[in-house]
């Protein structure tokens, strides 16, 4: 069993010592590996047919169709250069199975993990900001899908034009282990890219940043994407890295839109009420003008007399005090 670390007494602000925040760590990584597992291992039973779904985008592309290795023509059915898909060693298709599995439970598990994530960070976050986070784990899962989905897509097309370049003669040997390993790490660059625009709104939600910075800074984005687009490519085919970067400066402007009209839609609540966005450790401004002070108008009355000199006392002093 789990021991949470927040089950003895919860402090309202969230606060915990470092040991307590190590053991909550703890709990969540334990918790979202447990779920990638079980996912891994349902996924095994359907093996075949997951690993017949990731080859075929790329054997309809490139593959020799009913051409047999033996004719060294290099070229498929159609008459262009194609591949084959080719497993060496005798362990190698266990691997197979095991990276099918694994890259399997990563994509279906996303959901259980993401929430994890912010089942960590959610204690140390404001009561306004709680909702933001979970807006970030409603619309994580889509945009990490829709990235792996577009990494599947878009690996088939990479592989036509890299195959183009084969010499006039030679064979195409994909081994299966290098191109699931490609695949895999195209699938994670793509969905933790399109978590990059989720990102900059939920800066902007908690007040860390406003759209005009954001859209000020849009030259050095956009060379920054496209710059993460060539090195984290596994591919390193022009092609990959501009349709990673291109899908996230969309998404990068995107963000930014919006940013703008949650900036003019607090604007707007802030001018209608002052105390709009405070968190609840925030006190509102206080209005530290000096305001002025009547005098009195007349002196209290004497009960001692007047002294020699001349000036008024009341009960031996010379004023009220």
């Amino acid at each position: 069993m789990l021991k949470s670390a927040r089950t003895k007494e919860k402090d309202p602000e969230g606060r915990m010592p470092l040991a307590e925040h190590l053991r909550e760590l703890r709990n969540r990584l334990l918790k979202s590996v447990l779920a990638i597992c079980v996912v891994t291992i349902v996924a095994m039973f359907y093996y075949m047919d997951i690993a017949k779904f990731l080859m075929q985008p790329v054997l309809d592309a490139v593959g020799c169709g009913g051409v047999s290795l033996s004719d060294l023509s290099g070229k498929g059915s159609k008459g262009h250069d194609c591949a084959y898909f080719t497993v060496n060693g005798l362990l190698s298709p266990f691997t197979i199975m095991l990276k099918v599995s694994f890259t399997t439970g990563l994509v279906v598990a996303t959901p259980i993990w993401l929430y994890q994530l912010w089942a960590f960070l959610a204690p140390g976050l404001h009561r306004n900001e709680k909702k933001y986070s979970l807006f970030f784990v409603g619309l994580g899962v889509p945009l990490f899908v829709c990235g792996a989905y577009f990494a599947y897509m878009i690996l088939p097309t990479s592989a036509k034009v890299l195959i183009g370049f084969t010499p006039e003669g030679a064979n195409n040997l994909l081994p299966l282990d290098d191109f699931l390993d490609l695949l895999a790490r195209m699938i994670v660059v793509f969905g933790l890219a399109f978590e990059l625009p989720l990102l900059l709104i939920l800066l902007n939600f908690t007040g860390i940043l406003t759209g005009r910075r954001m859209l000020g800074w849009w030259r050095a984005m956009i060379m920054g994407i496209t710059v993460f687009g060539a090195i984290a490519t596994p591919s390193t085919d022009p092609i990959g890295m501009f349709a990673l970067a291109g899908p996230v400066v969309v998404l990068y402007f995107g963000a930014v839109g919006v940013s703008l009209l949650n900036d003019r839609r607090k604007a707007r609540r802030r001018a209608a009420d002052p105390d709009f966005g405070l968190s609840d450790d925030e006190a509102s401004e206080l209005d530290l003008t000096p305001e002025a002070v009547a005098a009195p108008s007349a002196r209290p009355e004497l009960t001692d007399g007047d002294d020699p000199g001349g000036t008024p006392r009341r009960n031996g002093y010379d004023d009220v005090t």
